[in-house]
């Protein structure tokens, strides 16, 4: 697979695409932000929001009318991770591949470092 990287974050093709889909229909975001937060089920998730401009310390990943924002307390949880978007039988999402998560839970948002 084929994927573009920034920093220490990537983000796969499938995700670029989805991305820049949800963004071509909403008029009120022009960004995903990807954060993570205390609590869970392991004890930090991921957190996904459309959101329309970015903080001035944000990560900001662009590519082909994609673009994610990360903060940078998110981003010291997610150094070399993948963010992906997965559509198979089982249904729809996006999933971050964390080396740093050393369990995570079935729901697959949440993750313990």
């Amino acid at each position: 697979m084929s994927e573009t990287a920034t920093h220490s974050v990537t983000i796969s093709e499938a995700a670029t695409r989805r991305i820049a889909a949800i963004l071509s229909k909403t008029a009120e975001a022009d960004s995903l932000r990807i954060s993570v937060e205390g609590g869970g089920c392991s004890g930090f998730s991921y957190k996904y929001d459309l959101t329309r401009g970015r903080e001035d310390d944000d990560l900001v990943l662009e590519q082909d009318g994609a673009r994610v924002l990360i903060d940078q307390v998110s981003l010291a949880y997610m150094e070399g991770a993948v963010v992906d978007f997965v559509d198979d039988l089982m249904g729809q999402s996006f999933q971050i591949r964390n080396p740093n998560a050393v369990a995570s839970c079935g729901c697959g948002t949440s993750f313990t470092v």
